[in-house]
Parts: C-alpha cells; structure tokens; sequence
C-alpha cells in the first residue's frame, strides 16, 4: 500500500513541478516583467530608498524591515546551500545561470503578489495586521473557498512537514559536524541516537520561547538574527572570492558556456541546466508561492501605499537568489572540488575546508543551524497566518496548533521519513498554483496600484494611498486599515 501511495506521489510531484508549476510561475513572471515595464531593473535603486524607511511601524504592524527579514528567514534556509550544490551537481554550472534570470524575473511576481497583500489585509482580535493569499482571494475575488484551500496546503507542508525537515537537517548537521555519539536508545520499534532526542528537545523549547510570544516576537527575533547570519555566509564566501579572485573569469565563462550547452560540464546539457536552476531557484527564492505575502501583509508600510511593500518584498528575491544562493556557488566552482566526490551539503562542506581548513566544517554546521532555524520559526508565522484565516480571526485553536508544531519538530529531529517531504512538495505545488491563479486575476489592479505610487513619486510626493480613488475595491479593503490614512 505504501510503494503504491509513494508512486502516486511521486507521479503527481512530477506533474506538477515539472509540467505546470515551473511554466506557470516562468511564464507569470515575464508577464509581470512586461506589464510593469521590468520594475525589478528600472526601479532597483528605489527599492534601498524604501529600505531606509523600512524601520517605521505602528501598534498594528511590524515594521517593513522586520517583516523582509521574516520572508527572508523562512525563503533562506538549507537549500540555500544544500540546494545550489544539487543544482550544480545535476544540471552542471549552468544552472547557477538560469537560477539568476528567474529570480530576475521572480522579483516582479514577489512585487505583485506583496502589493495585493498589503492592499487587501486586516486586524485580527488582538489588532495586528494579517494578510496573504488567502485574504486577497477572499476580499478581492470574493472567493473564500480558494482561500481555504491555499491555507490548507500552506498549513501542512510549512507548518508541519518543513519544519520537521529543517530539524531533521540541523540534528543530522550537528551530529556529523561534531561527531556527537552519545549512545542510543528503542522507541517504538525504532533505535533512536541520544544526540538526536537532545537536539529535539533543545530545537523544540528555542522555538517554544519565540512562536508563544506572538507575532512581534517572531519579527523581532528574524530581524536579528537574518543579517548576522546572511553577513557572516557572505563574508566566508567573499573572502574565498578574494583568494581565488584570478580565477573568477574562468568561473563566470564556465557558467555561462554551461548555460547554452557550450560546455562538456554541462551534466546533461542545456535542458539539466535550465531545469535544475529553474526549480532550485523557484524552491529556494519561493516568489509566487504565496508564502512571502504572508509577512508583507503584516507590515505598516512607508511610504504608507500598498506598493512600497511590493518594492522591499522585491529586495527579499534578490538577497536569497542574487546574494547567497551566488555565494554558494562561488564556494563550489572556485574550490574546484572533483566531479562525483561529494554532494549536497557534503560538497559545500568539502568546498569551504579545502579552502578555509578543517574548522569550516564547524562554521557550516552553525550556519545549517541558524539558516534551518530561522525558516523554522518563520514557517510557523505562516502557517498561524491561515490558521486565524480559517478561524475568522477567532484564535480559540491557537494552543493547540502550537502543540502541533512542535511536536513535528521533535519528530524530525528524531526521524526521517521521505515519503512525508514528497508529500508536502504536492501540497506546497497545489499552494502555488492556487496563489498565482489569485495573482494574475488580480495583477491589472496591482499594476494600477504601481502606476499610481510612481505617478505620486514622479509629483515629488510622498506616495500615499487613497482608497476613495479606487471604487471598484472600497467596499472589499477591510475597514480601518486604510480609509485612515
């Protein structure tokens, strides 16, 4: 019964990540892209002009810069690292070429999809903004029954099955850095390492302390700890920039020859290439998966438009992709690691101590650490975002939820059970999909948005959003969120 399940599964991850999902998210973006008259290019520089702004909030929303380190704690994470090797291994150093032009493109998805989340948010009983898919679909396509089915797959594959994936690689990470053996011991048939129980336990009450302070606590915590960790990554990979810096011609040649199959290191030609730097690219910087909104929803923005958001959710995009998914490579082409030695996390482990010594292990063992962690608790944040959705802002299963999630951590770092990750890949493919289908009926009023607040900038004005010269969504836009601006 079970290989059969499997089977099904894996047909339909198949179908969906590999005949819908990707063009659908491909073809979406470029659409984006030229309805906007690429945004993501001509308007980069603005994006850091509203990232100076980005630290004001207010008693109902997080602050524009706590919620861009939200999306980035849960978009940076062990496919950062993990997931760029697999890339290079499977479709050859070109893929690191097409895993750069889709999040190009993906940053005019993140810059929709983040606009229609801001437009269309409400408070919940405690006062704070929430918003998402799921409010957009219910408000601005009248369609409630779309937005379940969003925060039904977002609720099973963030809120459950990520997260005990992200525990079960920071347990195996710690343990294989470190070599931890503290003895093991018999749990329901299976044999458990004392090592993995503790790290359990130790995982299980961190997240305990941040995910029952609400909120704020989470947004807190995510504005401190991404940039140390993102900054210290990119450090270690500049510095390894800096010492093989002859060598970067050859490397950005061997790229982009790989990219159109020029190349013997192909691994598979020019079709593994775009494909494994599609999907790496999409996994890892998850513009259109709907999960972003989430945290842009919840931030007061400034300049106080729906649109500003769209800008800073657009610097989330580049950061994970541009930013550290490069410094992965870089680590992996300059250390000239040989073919087939290593792969996944063991080939960026390889990599950094053939370059840096054996203590780079250790940092990479930190870095796993911090990077799954944070996606941990972010995960959370999303997941609870639909949960008060289904709720109708009532919270009464808050607890219990709570409960919930931590016990999936606990049963991560205690196990591995790949048949569950394929699982929850359907669910976060059926997520997407749901989302941009919300998105691109909805995408002529994000544009109009966009043409409004850069119409105010051009007016040397500070762009401020008017819901009276917006009729036909008034009446949608929850009550006191925006009529008071």
């Amino acid at each position: 019964m079970q290989e059969v399940a499997t089977q099904v599964v894996d047909l339909l991850n198949g179908l969906i990540w590999g005949k819908v999902l990707i063009w659908l998210l491909v073809g979406s973006g470029l659409y984006f892209t030229v309805r906007l008259g690429a945004v993501q290019f001509r308007h980069f520089g603005h994006i850091f002009t509203v990232l100076r702004g980005s630290r004001n909030s207010d008693s109902s929303g997080i602050s524009s810069f706590q919620a861009l380190c939200t999306s980035l704690a849960a978009r940076v994470g062990t496919g950062n690292i993990a997931g760029v090797a697999v890339a290079i291994t499977l479709g050859g150093p070109g893929a690191i070429f097409w895993m750069w032009m889709i999040a190009l493109v993906g940053m005019a998805t993140g810059f929709v999809e983040a606009t229609l989340a801001q437009l269309f948010k409400s408070r919940d009983e405690q006062g704070q903004f929430r918003g998402g898919p799921a409010y957009y679909m219910e408000r601005g396509l009248n369609a409630r029954w779309m937005g379940i089915l969003f925060s039904i797959f977002l609720i099973i594959a963030f809120g459950f099955v990520f997260n005990s994936v992200q525990a079960n690689t920071i347990s195996g990470a710690m343990i294989g850095a470190f070599n931890i053996d503290w003895g093991k011991f018999a749990l329901m048939g299976s044999v458990i390492p004392v090592a993995s129980a503790v790290i359990g336990l130790g995982l299980v009450v961190l997240t305990a302390l941040i995910i029952f302070g609400g909120l704020r606590s989470i947004a807190r915590f995510s504005e401190l700890a991404v940039p140390v960790m993102a900054a210290a990554y990119l450090l270690v990979a500049l510095v390894i920039i800096v010492i093989n810096f002859s060598e970067l011609p050859a490397v950005f040649s061997l790229i982009f020859k790989s990219a159109f199959g020029l190349h013997e290191a192909a691994a598979g030609g020019i079709g593994a290439a775009i494909m494994n730097g599609f999907k790496r690219g999409l996994f890892s910087n998850e513009a259109g998966m709907g999960s972003a909104p989430n945290a842009a929803a919840s931030a007061t923005p400034y300049p106080p438009h729906p649109v500003s958001q769209g800008y800073v959710q657009m610097a989330g995009v580049f950061i994970d992709t541009l930013l550290i998914c490069t410094a992965s490579a870089a680590i992996i082409l300059l250390a000239k690691v040989p073919a087939g030695s290593a792969e996944g996390i063991a080939l960026v482990q390889q990599a950094l101590s053939s370059q840096l010594g054996g203590w780079a292990k250790y940092f990479l063992a930190v870095v796993i650490l911090f990077f799954a962690f944070t996606s941990i608790v972010a995960n959370y944040f999303y997941a609870e975002n639909c949960l008060v959705f289904l709720e109708h802002n009532h919270q009464s299963g808050l607890l219990i939820f709570r409960l919930a999630v931590l016990a999936m951590v606990m049963f991560g770092a205690l196990a591995s059970l790949p048949f569950v990750w394929n699982l929850a890949d359907v669910s976060m493919g059926l997520m997407a999909i749901t989302n941009l289908i919300a998105v691109i009926l909805l995408s002529n009023l994000a544009f109009k948005l966009a043409r409004d607040y850069n119409a105010q900038r051009k007016a040397g004005k500070v762009p401020t959003f008017d819901a009276s010269e917006y009729p036909e969504v008034q009446k949608k836009l929850s009550p006191g969120v925006w009529d008071d601006r």
